[in-house]
């Protein structure tokens, strides 16, 4: 840059003007002291101290807890690309769907035991297969792992399975599902579709369907910003959710 200021500098000065922007002073060098002044690099205009990556940005930032109105949002914003206003409206959940959400201050299993207080009467009286009662979508494998080890207080007895690609193949959970009752489904929201596509997995007998929103990977992201993911979870609420919502047989919960 500071090259460039020199070059224009010389470019403008009137024919047999002094050979340096300021007259010298007399002594030896003034003339050389002068133009290494003028071509020196200013690091403080350096590209990288003014341009923050935005992960910097959240690093730094408050972590705030997803919200009812964060999903509403999303949705919109998803939707309102190929969707009349009339089809947006018929897409917006109404508020006795939304559980409580966290606040950051609870555990998996302090959540879960606050927004299902009669799991383990509700657990008893289940015993369809293919199907879930809890449903909880995670952004990752190894995250789904984490939440199954975290949720040890709540599950008790209950029967908890993984619902995720890696390792398992989707034949696989299909059977295990129509062989065995099945209370808690952990999984990426890629392989619940698949299995609701494929009927091993019915969606009717499920009462919470809660997202691990607050989460965030190893760059700052939550699950939702991430557009692949995002896609997936908006496929399968048209899949059914929205109108088991809209029904009241179906609660939502952001973790």
């Amino acid at each position: 840059m500071a090259d460039d200021l020199g070059d224009e500098w010389w470019e403008n000065q009137p024919a047999g003007a002094a050979s340096s922007p300021e007259a010298s002073d007399g002594e030896g060098g003034g003339d050389t002291a002068m133009m290494q002044q003028e071509t020196a690099p200013v690091p403080a205009l350096s590209k990288k101290t003014e341009q923050k990556k935005i992960t910097d940005v959240l690093a730094k930032s408050e972590p705030k807890p997803g919200t009812p109105e964060d999903l509403q949002k999303l949705m919109k914003d998803y939707y309102s690309s190929n969707r009349s206003v009339i089809e947006l409206e018929e897409l917006t959940l109404p508020d006795f769907c939304f559980l409580k959400a966290n606040d950051l201050t609870h555990s998996l299993s302090s959540y879960l035991k606050e927004i299902c207080p009669k799991w383990v009467k509700l657990r008893k009286n289940h015993s369809e297969n293919k199907s879930v009662l809890m449903l909880i979508i995670c952004g990752s494998a190894i995250r789904a792992l984490e939440l199954i080890r975290s949720m040890t207080a709540f599950k008790g007895d209950s029967k908890v399975m993984k619902l995720f690609a890696k390792h398992i193949k989707v034949q696989e959970q299909v059977k295990l599902l129509e062989k065995r009752v099945v209370h808690l489904g952990v999984g990426t929201p890629g392989r619940i579709k698949e299995l609701i596509k494929q009927g091993g997995l019915n969606l009717n007998p499920l009462k919470f369907l809660v997202f691990d929103w607050n989460w965030r990977d190893q760059k700052l992201r939550r699950m939702m910003d991430i557009p692949e993911i995002r896609k997936e979870v908006f496929e399968i609420l048209e899949m059914g959710v929205l109108s088991l919502c809209k029904s009241e047989s179906l609660k939502l919960g952001l973790f």
